[in-house]
């Protein structure tokens, strides 16, 4: 299992977002995070300087969402629909999409719906319940 450290996740969001700017050629996995930079223009100041991004840190009492965990989240939902996995959750963000007629704003429903999850799995020690998950996305696919 990759497990990068928050240096590196972070240096990867600017590099990807700087080499889309500059034109030069992008890994797919760096094209899916330039994609989804280019979906949170709010996010562009703090990606363009690698050192001070490295070094910032994003407290709840500021009021704003951590920009490199948000993005992380959109590319773990990205990879969850091209494997279907949990099975089930591309169909489930397809019926989101289509409700909210936003594929981003479903992405962020579905961001809601795992960060309880893996919320709840860790407070109670159990495995992240994939079916509740894919419940939860289709709740809100459904209303």
């Amino acid at each position: 299992m990759f497990a990068p450290s928050q240096e590196q996740v972070r240096r990867f969001f600017c590099e990807a977002w700087s080499k889309h700017q500059a034109g030069q050629p992008l890994t797919p996995l760096e094209a899916q995070a330039a994609d989804w930079i280019a979906e949170h223009p709010e996010y562009h100041q703090d990606l363009a300087d690698v050192e001070a991004a490295i070094t910032r840190q994003y407290t709840v009492e500021e009021g704003r969402t951590n920009p490199f965990l948000h993005l992380s989240m959109h590319l773990s939902i990205t990879e969850q629909v091209s494997i279907d996995q949990p099975r089930g959750v591309k169909l489930a963000i397809e019926r989101l999409a289509h409700r909210l007629n936003s594929l981003h704003e479903a992405h962020h429903v579905a961001m809601e719906a795992l960060g309880e999850m893996v919320w709840e799995a860790q407070r109670s020690g159990k495995p992240f319940d994939g079916e509740a998950y894919i419940d939860r996305i289709l709740m809100h696919a459904t209303r």
